[in-house]
């Protein structure tokens, strides 16, 4: 049985390596914003707008225990799912979590670039998006450095630099699994 969690912040290429690297494993991927999508009908921004943070968290931490019990699966996690009501404990007691790092500026410049509406990073851009990100990235990394495997990346932009990572990240993961 193999469950791997993706955690990091959010542009860092959680899904995109999530999706690559269950094709590679051959198992299963879940998204766990795509998860919580389908089961209330509405996007993670409009509930996030409708019921609050706290009532947004509380649903995914449920959802997160729901995927939690699904065997051979990668999941891409929201960027704050590690951070809330010791989800970080449950994913570490469950499987093997990956924090995927890489710089403020490189995640500004992700973001900038990005087609997904994120409602937190909206209308900050520049210097002040790269300051917001190193601020919220400061406040979340005492939860992601608690995962079992930290990779470090500064690019995710290449079908080449994807694999890499993708590849590094298996491997790793195959060792801790022998």
């Amino acid at each position: 049985m193999v469950r791997i969690y993706l955690i990091g912040y959010m542009g860092v290429g959680k899904t995109t390596v999530g999706k690559k690297l269950a094709k590679l494993l051959d198992i299963g991927f879940v998204d766990l914003d795509k998860f919580i999508e389908s089961k209330y009908h509405k996007t993670v921004p409009e509930l996030f707008a409708e019921r609050g943070e706290r009532e947004f968290r509380l649903i995914e931490q449920k959802s997160l225990i729901e995927v939690s019990e699904i065997e051979d699966v990668v999941v891409s996690t929201g960027g704050g799912t590690p951070c809330f009501f010791e989800n970080i404990r449950l994913m570490n007691q469950t499987g093997t979590t990956v924090y995927i790092h890489a710089e403020p500026e490189e995640l500004a410049a992700r973001l900038r670039t990005s087609k997904t509406v994120r409602p937190i990073v909206s209308g900050k851009t520049g210097e002040d998006l790269t300051l917001f990100i190193a601020q919220h990235l400061k406040e979340r990394e005492r939860f992601y450095n608690q995962a079992q495997v930290i990779y470090k990346t500064d690019r995710l932009i290449t079908k080449e630099d994807i694999h890499l990572t993708v590849d590094r990240i298996a491997d790793e993961i195959k060792k801790r699994l022998k």
